[in-house]
């Protein structure tokens, strides 16, 4: 047991440094919106989308960008609302926040799971559930996100251009897919399974003794 909290032990204190910052500076930020007189992720930045599908050139483009001889320039419009209304700012908050959301998530059950690692050790019950926990945030939640925020991405930009009006090839092309997020949630899982199964064995052999 000493052995694998001594394991756990060096992985669970960066962890819980690290979500420690993470979460101070997004706390620092929303203090210094909130002190500048904007709402946080509402009144900042600019409400923009861009539309990286479409794309379109010209001299005059190749020239503004110091094409060289034989260069071509595809400009990739990018929409923005002059004076947002409260729909295009809600929509704009929907199509960053739900990754933020995802990622202290993940950090806060990180943070669980290696403080569960180092006090219980790593062939536990309670280890083995909160490891499962987090892969199936990461798969559920990564795909929500992904979702919500090509949905959300798609439906502004349809409020600023009569070119992509809102529909679910829209939504497909503002979507980005989380592959990394999806395999190491798989692969989490699997881990999660073996690590159940390490710790009946453990069970049964500590029965017998």
């Amino acid at each position: 047991m000493s052995e694998q909290r001594e394991i756990a032990q060096p992985l669970s204190t960066v962890v819980s440094s690290g979500t420690r910052v993470v979460i101070g500076l997004l706390l620092a930020g929303f203090l210094l919106n909130a002190i500048s007189g904007s709402l946080p992720l509402w009144g900042s930045g600019n409400t923009c989308v861009s539309a990286n599908w479409m794309s379109a050139g010209s001299t005059a483009i190749d020239t503004a960008f110091a094409a060289q001889d034989g260069a071509h320039v595809n400009a990739v419009p990018q929409y923005c609302a002059e004076n947002p209304d409260a729909w295009q700012r809600t929509l704009k908050v929907l199509s960053s926040a739900p990754s933020l959301v995802l990622l202290v998530g993940g950090l806060v059950l990180l943070h669980r799971l290696m403080g569960s690692a180092a006090q219980d050790g790593i062939y536990r019950r309670q280890t083995a559930s909160k490891l499962s926990r987090l892969a199936w945030w990461l798969v559920v939640g990564s795909i929500v996100s992904a979702i919500t925020e090509g949905l959300s991405r798609a439906a502004l930009l349809s409020t600023l251009t009569s070119t992509a009006p809102f529909s679910p090839e829209g939504v497909l092309h503002t979507a980005e897919v989380p592959y990394l997020a999806l395999c190491t949630g798989g692969a989490l899982l699997v881990f999660a399974r073996i690590l159940r199964a390490a710790a009946r064995m453990r069970e049964d052999l500590e029965g017998t003794i």
